[in-house]
């Protein structure tokens, strides 16, 4: 018996879309990452891409366990001397929600070709209004 090698012509990208509202970040980017990655199909080969599309709706309502809404920080640099710059999540859930979980998402993806690739197909929405209506994204309970 040989091992099943899927081609891109075989591949089918279906829609999903999860609400993250009241939901923990850390489970819905766990989520997100593995319907992006295309791990739950039978058909899943790490080489290949044959992840489907990800809508993650009502951002802005995650929930952060324990102390990191406080404590946990997003540190970047400017690129200048002495400029590392840092903010709280809190300050951060408040002005750019989208972010964080595109964010969070990014964590779990593995930095090559195919995660790129697969981040492209995230998109991420503050409130329970999307755009892609048309696509009859498939609902995904946590």
């Amino acid at each position: 018996m040989s091992t099943y090698m899927p081609k891109a012509g075989d591949i089918t990208r279906n829609w999903y879309v999860i609400d993250a509202a009241g939901k923990p970040l850390g489970k819905v980017a766990a989520k997100a990452a593995d319907l992006l990655r295309g791990k739950h199909k039978p058909t899943f080969a790490p080489h290949a891409d044959c992840g489907d599309h990800v809508i993650i709706i009502n951002a802005d309502k995650i929930v952060l366990t324990g102390k990191k809404l406080d404590q946990k920080m997003y540190y970047h640099h400017t690129g200048y001397i002495g400029n590392m710059k840092k903010v709280k999540y809190s300050t951060l859930l408040k002005n750019k929600p989208e972010f964080v979980m595109t964010k969070a998402v990014k964590g779990m993806i593995p930095d090559t070709v195919i995660g790129r690739q697969a981040l492209t197909r995230l998109r991420v929405y503050a409130g329970a209004e999307h755009t892609h209506a048309a696509q009859k994204p498939v609902a995904i309970e946590l």
